[in-house]
């Protein structure tokens, strides 16, 4: 019976560090010089080492970068900017920003919003619950477990100059991550098969402006059957 209770309470003790919730702040963006239209957002724990690169679209970076540069103030409204605007005209605001799951390769994140004193959860792409986050000066937390995964120690990467990666490590990851988005340049010379599994894998990916592209393509030659 003790070395059940044991047992328990180190079980119990595990589970709860796993889902214990880390605040993170925004690093940067970095670019692919080789990969186009690739980049990483770099998230940072605050109270730690940790850095966590997460692949986003350009139409995100860029959001992401006019949020955080408080100097640029597009004409009119993007995309983001609309939706805090609508969500300000009826009293909805975004209190925090939660990365929950990571499935993959993908991220999941949740909107945790209040209105009228009432919570609500809302399911986003993570780039886009950070674009909002940035908007509503909301705190972003993601699970110590999900970090562990797929988070890199800064101190590891300083001391990793020594190593093939050296301090080009994020350039390498987000060319690396962005293969597996890769689009081959002419369609004709895969099968529709191929076609409909590379659009399942992109739809996953959360890739949709090159899903479109192979969704097109799908649609044109069964068109022609």
């Amino acid at each position: 019976m003790i070395y059940l209770e044991i047992l328990d309470n180190f079980t119990n003790l595990v589970i709860n560090e796993n889902m214990k919730l880390i605040q993170l702040n925004i690093k940067g963006i970095s670019y692919s010089d080789t990969q186009t239209g690739a980049y990483a957002l770099i998230l940072r724990e605050i109270d730690g080492n940790r850095r966590l690169p997460i692949i986003i679209g350009g139409f995100e970076a860029q959001s992401i970068a006019i949020a955080l540069e408080k100097e640029l103030k597009p004409k009119r409204p993007l995309t983001h900017d609309l939706f805090r605007n609508f969500a300000e005209r009826f009293n909805i605001y975004i209190k925090q920003v939660i990365i929950h799951k990571l499935v993959d390769g993908v991220f999941y994140s949740s909107l945790i919003c209040e209105r009228d004193k009432i919570e609500e959860i809302i399911d986003a792409r993570t780039s886009d619950a950070i674009a909002m986050a940035i908007r509503f000066g909301a705190p972003v937390f993601i699970y110590d477990s999900i970090l562990k995964q797929a988070g890199f120690d800064e101190n590891n990467i300083i001391e990793g100059k020594k190593n093939k990666e050296g301090e080009n490590w994020i350039k390498n990851f987000v060319e690396e991550q962005s293969k597996q988005k890769a689009v081959p340049d002419d369609l004709n010379k895969l099968s529709l098969s191929k076609l409909k599994s590379l659009l399942n894998k992109l739809v996953n990916l959360e890739d949709y402006e090159k899903a479109v592209k192979i969704r097109d393509e799908i649609s044109k030659r069964e068109s022609n059957k």
